[in-house]
């Protein structure tokens, strides 16, 4: 063995078009195929000479693939999911088989929440990390014991070893990591990569870890990243983006993948001083706080389109997830970014805490009234290490654990007396069907793919993915989820089950 392992960091194929965990805040199956970049895997690829980053599923890898070019490493670090657990446990089994010296380590949201149980699964995983795994992982490739790295959780003489935990990082030493942007110049190719509604190439990073926001459903500041937001430094930022414009000339746009990019304005003022000079536009998530000023500052610098959770038209409900937002709110966010010229991706979630017929119609209309230029639908999912699982199984509307069909897929699995799983399916289909077959809304995708070949080809093939899922989610809600069950982990992640392309819900 090398003084240093040498290291594959692995998102693996759970499923075929599987968007897993590694980037992606809703691990799926996506009914239009999306894929985000696996940013938390970069950082420690960045730090260990020799290594590689290995993203399965854009770049078409199988299982069998991933099991040769496993051989030619020491040590694996591959970051699971719930609904592609049982499928990873299998390719490390596959692994230890063809090299039976090799280490592996599990990590992600899935490991954190419940890691002895995670351990007990397969004695094929060496060992976990819960939380943050940037140092971890390199430490231990590096030859530290493992008794001796915060964050770890293994098995010795048959009993489940929980090491103490690791200080989230802040600035310094977010300021310290690798650039995400030089490893996926080295391992990845930004072509791969596609979400409908940001352009085709984009390249995504961060630029904060953790969101204060206190959403009941979100599962990754409940878990993986935190509810304290660490930022980098600003003077950090500016230096990817700029080496980035010059390394991915192909790009279209870069989009900041953060839990939510716009908690403070002060900083999203002096990032926006940085960005303007260089000229290129930009993506990112958003809450609905910022005031004209900001975001007027956010156009000039180059903002392009945020991502803005609204999930709800009833402000009970909204109450009920502690969005921290109101109806109104996002009102006079919507008018102040149509008045500065930023497009607004609107995500919307049917099944809250709350939900009925009526205020899945005022959702509905709310939506229409905001006018956003795209919109998600999803019907609201819980994962275990989240207060909505924990409110579902206290107060019943939770009807069995996150499950997914054979492909992967989400399948919905709460349900309210007066509100069946099968209704709320129906409503997601008609909240689409109502929002987008306006004249006005029809004519604004259809103008945007009308000068552009590419656009043109993605929106057909979108088009024709997302019928043929609508129509067969419909069915399983019909008969009952029982019936293509998949996966029932008791752990993971929360998120939404979208009938569009996932997205997180800022």
């Amino acid at each position: 063995m090398s003084s240093v392992m040498k290291t594959l960091l692995l998102n693996p194929p759970s499923f075929e078009h599987f968007d897993g965990g590694a980037g992606s805040r809703w691990p799926a199956t996506r009914e239009i195929e999306s894929y985000w970049y696996p940013v938390w895997l970069s950082y420690p690829a960045g730090m260990l000479p020799g290594s590689r980053l290995l993203d399965g599923p854009p770049h078409g890898i199988t299982p069998a693939q991933v099991v040769e070019i496993a051989k030619d490493y020491e040590f694996v670090v591959l970051f699971t999911s719930t609904v592609g657990f049982h499928s990873d446990l299998r390719m490390a089994k596959a692994m230890k088989e063809k090299k039976p010296g090799i280490k592996i380590c599990f990590v992600g949201p899935q490991v954190q929440i419940k890691p002895a149980e995670s351990l007990l699964a397969s004695p094929d995983i060496d060992f976990v990390v819960r939380g943050e795994f940037d140092h971890a992982v390199v430490d231990y490739a590096n030859g530290k014991p493992i008794s001796g790295i915060a964050n770890v959780s293994y098995i010795k003489d048959g009993k489940v070893v929980h090491n103490p935990p690791r200080p989230l990082l802040q600035t310094e030493e977010l300021d310290a990591l690798p650039f995400a942007t030089d490893i996926y110049q080295r391992d990845l190719t930004i072509e791969k990569y596609n979400v409908p509604f940001l352009l085709h190439p984009f390249v995504s990073f961060y630029t904060a870890r953790g969101c204060p926001a206190l959403c009941t459903f979100c599962l990754w500041p409940q878990t993986l990243s935190g509810h304290a937001w660490r930022v980098r430094g600003v003077e950090s930022v500016a230096r990817e983006f700029k080496q980035a414009h010059k390394m991915f000339p192909q790009a279209k746009e870069f989009f900041f993948d953060d839990d939510t990019f716009n908690i403070r304005k002060d900083r999203v003022l002096a990032l926006c001083k940085e960005f303007k000079p260089v000229g290129f536009q930009w993506s990112c998530t958003a809450r609905v706080h910022s005031d004209y000023e900001t975001l007027k500052a956010m156009a000039d610098a180059g903002a392009r389109l945020l991502i803005v959770g609204f999930e709800s038209g009833d402000p009970q409900i909204l109450k009920n997830i502690k969005k921290g937002a109101t109806v109104e709110m996002g009102k006079t966010f919507v008018q102040n970014c149509k008045k500065v010229g930023i497009r607004v991706h609107g995500d919307f979630i049917i099944g809250l805490p709350g939900e009925t017929k009526e205020t899945i119609e005022k959702t509905i209309n709310y939506a229409k009234e905001l006018d956003c230029e795209t919109i998600q639908v999803s019907m609201a999912h819980a994962y275990p290490g989240t207060e909505l699982y924990e409110q579902g199984t206290r107060e019943g509307f939770l009807k069995g654990e996150a499950v997914t069909d054979a492909g992967g897929h989400q399948l919905p699995h709460l349900e309210y007396p007066g509100l069946t799983r099968e209704y709320m399916v129906d409503s997601v289909n008609r909240f689409y069907d109502d929002y987008y077959f306006r004249p006005r809304v029809a004519w604004r995708i259809v103008r945007d793919a009308l000068w552009d070949s590419h656009e043109r080809k993605r929106l057909f093939h979108e088009a024709v993915d997302f019928m043929k899922l609508r129509a067969d989610r419909k069915r399983v809600a019909k008969k009952g989820v029982q019936k293509k069950v998949l996966v029932n982990v008791p752990e993971q992640r929360s998120s939404s089950v979208g009938v569009a392309s996932e997205s997180p819900s800022a």
